[in-house]
């Protein structure tokens, strides 16, 4: 069987942005609903030490409808939809207070950041949720981002957060997704019941024979909704978008110490960076409802991976969204790449040719100074 090496705790120690997520079942006290708070000063010991070493954190918690059931006085195994949201309602301010109050002594910024599924997939909701979590990391914020329950209610019927976290690490470019549970990674069968099942240190590839060692959701969590089965499935999310996952136990005093000294862990590896793939992503879209035209000296920008300004564009042509890809045509009429614009056709058609500084003069409103931003951009 193979073993992690110490090249996949070098990846985690290199990591230059991690994602973290965590559950329910780590962050409250089974028995009483409230905050294990022992726990999360480790963890936030943990996150120190990340970012100390100059590491992005985000993390990606659960937690928000236990603490509101705990606050609102609910009891029983089983609430309804309505009763959930309103939980989450209750609880989401007292969850995003609870980082606070462990990360500020440290001199970290927390910043609450809610997210619905369309959000995560739909492109320009997917893209304004990525400028906002990128400009967060740069300002040396530590987001905290949980599902909006209040309004969306595939999370609470299906999942927990697993997906969510696998899509954020999508989104802002993670390289480390870090999945804090309670079992410390895939077994050929669940060692709860089989005796026999063997761990799995390494899944360089997401087979069916992996999946379905999965199973379904966990039966016996007290107060998460997921299991392995999802933590798989973001695991494919995330290794596509360039992103190493690790599934490790999380109820240890210090959960990133554990895992970075030799904890035992199961990593799905990813084989290509998350730029890469990010790249091949765009390229790789099927439709490209619009083509730009750019001048010389446009083009010969985007070679030396500048950014795609109003100033450079000549023409445009097709009706394309916010967010749409598009193709990007040279003098010459030779494709020179794809990129994910930030204006629709029409606002593009209206600021083609002007200054950047020009933008909210020209529509009212400015959706950055590039047309294209070179993350968004595609070299051919």
């Amino acid at each position: 069987m193979k073993q992690a090496d110490t090249s996949l705790i070098n990846a985690l120690q290199n990591a230059k942005r991690v994602v973290i997520k965590i559950g329910s079942a780590l962050l409250l006290d089974g028995i009483t609903g409230h905050i294990n708070r022992d726990w999360l000063y480790g963890l936030a010991a943990d996150i120190d030490a990340l970012r100390g070493r100059g590491v992005d954190v985000v993390i990606v918690s659960s937690g928000a409808i236990g603490l509101g059931r705990a606050r609102l006085g609910l009891r029983g195994d089983e609430l309804s939809l309505e009763q959930k949201q309103a939980c989450a309602a209750a609880g989401q301010a007292q969850l995003t207070q609870s980082y606070e109050d462990v990360l500020s002594p440290l001199g970290h910024v927390t910043a609450q950041t809610l997210m619905t599924l369309p959000d995560t997939e739909d492109r320009r909701r997917w893209l304004n949720g990525r400028r906002t979590l990128k400009t967060l990391l740069a300002l040396g914020a530590v987001p905290v981002v949980n599902e909006n329950d209040t309004v969306s209610t595939d999370e609470i019927r299906y999942g927990d957060n697993d997906r969510l976290a696998a899509r954020v690490a999508q989104m802002c470019g993670a390289d480390m997704l870090l999945l804090l549970s309670d079992i410390d990674g895939l077994y050929t069968a669940d060692p709860r019941r089989d005796k026999f099942a063997v761990h799995i240190p390494v899944i360089d590839a997401i087979t069916p024979q992996i999946e379905a060692m999965g199973g379904s959701e966990n039966p016996d969590a007290g107060v998460g909704t997921g299991g392995m089965a999802t933590k798989i499935a973001a695991a494919r999310i995330a290794v596509a978008a360039g992103c190493h996952v690790v599934v490790t136990r999380g109820d240890v005093a210090r959960p990133i110490s554990a895992l970075e000294t030799g904890g035992r862990s199961s990593w799905f590896t990813a084989h290509i960076d998350p730029f890469t793939a990010r790249k091949q992503w765009i390229v790789g879209s099927l439709n490209h409802p619009g083509t730009i035209l750019v001048d010389a000296g446009a083009a010969q920008a985007l070679k030396t991976g500048k950014s795609l300004l109003p100033a450079g564009v000549t023409e445009i042509s097709g009706q394309f969204t916010k967010g749409d890809p598009v193709s990007i045509v040279g003098p010459d009429g030779h494709k020179l790449a794809y990129g994910l614009t930030a204006y629709d056709s029409e606002d593009a058609k209206r600021i083609a040719g002007m200054k950047s500084q020009d933008i909210i003069a020209t529509l009212g409103y400015s959706a950055g100074a590039a047309l294209i931003h070179a993350d968004d951009l595609a070299l051919l």
